[in-house]
């Protein structure tokens, strides 16, 4: 996304979409990533919905920097910080514990969410021109490989969801998943 794709998701109001309701495909590190505003109850429950996904696993969130995750977080130690700050900006997830004000369809009804720094240039620039950070899942339905172009997102959602082209990044695995408090590496 260049500063001209800035301005133009400014103009096509696409902050505005998403504060309504609005669901999104955007490429990320490893596949197309379906998101929505984080803080939108309505929009977590179509995503949900849509996708088919058990809302007991909870979702993820990327940005393009710390801060915009900070308010979904329970305030860190310093060097916990600086351990996550020295994987970021790349594909690497976080699990760690979410603020009080973090919604639940978010955490899954657990003390804890996954918040990553990505390193895609599109989707860091969606999160910067929009201000805020995104709801980040495989494009997909539940069960099914996610999807890696715009064409095979509006083939499957159609237009219940907005798609913002580009191209996926080349890694070929989802990101690698890490519990901040044990250190386990949930997903490699």
């Amino acid at each position: 996304m260049t500063e001209r794709s800035e301005a133009a998701v400014q103009r096509t109001g696409l902050a505005a979409y998403l504060k309504s309701g609005g669901l999104i495909a955007y490429p990320t590190e490893s596949c197309y990533g379906l998101g929505c505003d984080p803080r939108n109850p309505r929009a977590l429950k179509r995503l949900i919905l849509l996708k088919g996904r058990d809302a007991a696993k909870g979702l993820l969130l990327i940005a393009d920097h710390l801060k915009r995750l900070q308010p979904f977080i329970r305030p860190l130690r310093a060097a916990d910080l600086a351990r996550m700050q020295r994987s970021w900006p790349g594909p690497v997830t976080w699990v760690v514990p979410a603020s009080n004000a973090c919604p639940p369809l978010l955490t899954g009804g657990r003390p804890t969410i996954a918040v990553r720094v990505t390193a895609h240039p599109v989707a860091a620039r969606l999160c910067r021109s929009l201000g805020m950070a995104l709801v980040s899942t495989s494009a997909n339905k539940s069960g099914n490989k996610p999807a890696r172009t715009a064409a095979e997102c509006r083939r499957i959602f159609g237009a219940q969801v907005r798609v913002i082209a580009g191209r996926i990044g080349p890694r070929r695995r989802p990101s690698t998943l890490i519990d901040l408090a044990t250190g386990t590496v949930l997903r490699p």
